[in-house]
């Protein structure tokens, strides 16, 4: 589960100093040249300092350390509003952290050469790491045919949902089991708006980005959508084109200007950062990103803590390499620890008690079993904020633990909606536009200056898009197209 918002933050630019202890100028070949004593690895990433986290160290290290008798772990986390800011200052003052967090800017960073190179390092001292994680994740992540960073093994792919309040659904007798398209959901947006209009109907703000598929029609952004370049997940067109020029695009940018001038979306959406929790009842419908870890609705009802909401998937499953990249550890050039940073990697993804102690906290106090034998336990009432890391940025989720909710039949469920999940024609297609790195600015200055107007129906969206386009083209549009067209025409001849 990814809520729309997720992850705009770690695309930020650097723009102050952080004080983090740089650990040298290290090697290319993993050794850290530390024998005999305790070599300690750090690791950043977004989120709050735990309230167990002394608990759950020591937990985490003495499995570690059963491994790995000279290595121990030391995470650092930093607030997600920080994480982006702070990530990229590290990277700009060269600070040789030895493991963090990457999402947005991975291709961009590994193009710069920031990382370490795990493609000798992983095979030498993650094997078993390796072979556990599904394949699409490793051809998701290379970059120029190499690895830089480790990614969890979660969400190998992503449909975009509606999902409603069950709150609202049930108190006001709406259906929505039909609804499997924007277009669709019009009637059941309609009827709340009416029985209670003091309440989003449809609740976006800024940041949002109308759904480039349909019924027929599924697009992927291959840099990602600050940028308005697409390719057709299905293959049978491999012409890199605008998104807005599409009539996928352009229908669903439509619906979305009828429900705002209805009042089912909020007249400050372009520049609204309301976050409508998941647990309050201060929306109707909001888009929700939902994959196979997340069982159904499952996961967001564990989320609305007591209170459920009913899902309905509006994309087609595509495994791509948006989603191979959604979560991954990186390691930097100048890690002075760069074995020790991937031997840790390699026993979070191994290792059951490791990881179900990172993702559920510490057994006893957040949770118990409720049969060890299959795996299975309930949250106890120490389970809650700050005792424990999400899962989907944590490490292999088929090692979790699950709780009683979640059956033998929808766990097989999830291994065979995997299994049959198709690959998008652009999984591991990572375009470099170094060659036109000053359109590539005036673009993304140019689609900034529009895209949460248009993108929330703010305007109407025609008219805006043609003064879009203008000045797109203006900013070098067609020169990066070609760019990027030329790249994918030969990603495609070579893994066809």
């Amino acid at each position: 589960m990814r809520k729309w918002q997720k992850g705009l933050a770690l695309a930020g630019t650097a723009a102050a100093t952080l004080a983090l202890v740089a650990c040298g100028k290290g090697n290319d070949s993993g050794d850290s040249g530390s024998k005999g004593s305790k070599v300690t690895v750090t690791m950043y990433r977004p989120g709050d300092v735990l309230d167990n986290d002394k608990a759950m160290m020591k937990i985490v290290n003495k499995e570690i350390q059963k491994q790995y008798p000279n290595v121990e772990l030391s995470i650092k986390p930093l607030s997600w509003g920080d994480y982006g800011q702070k990530f990229n200052v590290m990277l700009t003052s060269g600070d040789g952290f030895d493991l963090a967090f990457s999402s947005g800017s991975y291709v961009d960073n590994a193009h710069k050469g920031a990382f370490t190179d795990l493609t000798p390092l992983i095979k030498k001292y993650a094997q078993k790491a390796y072979d556990a994680i599904n394949p699409a994740y490793w051809k998701g992540v290379k970059v120029d045919g190499k690895i830089y960073g480790f990614p969890t093994n979660a969400n190998v792919y992503s449909q975009e949902t509606l999902t409603f309040n069950d709150t609202f659904l049930k108190k006001y007798n709406i259906d929505v089991s039909n609804v499997n398209s924007l277009q669709d959901a019009t009637p059941a947006l309609a009827a709340f708006h009416k029985a209670n209009p003091g309440v989003a109907a449809f609740a976006i703000g800024k940041g949002y980005h109308a759904p480039a598929f349909g019924p027929d029609n599924s697009y992927e952004y291959p840099l990602s959508n600050a940028y308005p370049f697409v390719i057709d997940q299905t293959g049978k067109s491999t012409k890199v084109v605008n998104p807005y020029n599409t009539p996928t695009l352009q229908k669903n940018l439509k619906t979305l200007h009828e429900w705002y001038q209805a009042g089912y979306i909020p007249k400050d959406a372009a520049t609204s950062s309301t976050a409508y929790n998941l647990p309050e009842d201060t929306w109707f419908t909001r888009v929700e990103t939902n994959g196979p870890f997340d069982y159904g609705a499952t996961a967001l009802n564990n989320a609305r803590t007591g209170k459920t909401a009913t899902v309905r998937q509006i994309s087609k499953p595509y495994k791509s390499t948006s989603d191979a990249q959604m979560a991954m550890y990186v390691v930097s050039k100048s890690s002075k620890h760069k074995k020790e940073a991937v031997e840790v990697l390699n026993a979070i993804n191994t290792n059951k008690k490791i990881l179900n102690t990172m993702v559920w906290g510490i057994e006893g106090k957040q949770w118990e079993f409720t049969d060890k034998a299959k795996g299975k336990i309930k949250t106890l009432d120490g389970y809650k904020q700050k005792t424990y890391y999400g899962a989907w940025m944590t490490g292999n989720n088929k090692l979790l633990y699950t709780k009683d909710e979640v059956t033998d039949a929808m766990i097989k469920d999830r291994d065979k909606k995997i299994a049959e999940a198709k690959e998008s024609a652009g999984l591991g297609f990572v375009p470099d536009t170094t060659s036109v790195k000053t359109e590539m600015t005036n673009i993304s200055n140019v689609v900034s200056k529009y895209s949460d107007i248009i993108n929330t129906g703010t305007v109407e969206p025609m008219g805006a898009i043609k003064k879009m386009n203008a000045e797109l083209k203006s900013a070098g549009w067609d020169k990066v197209q070609k760019v990027i067209q030329d790249q994918y025409d030969k990603f495609r001849s070579e893994n066809n």
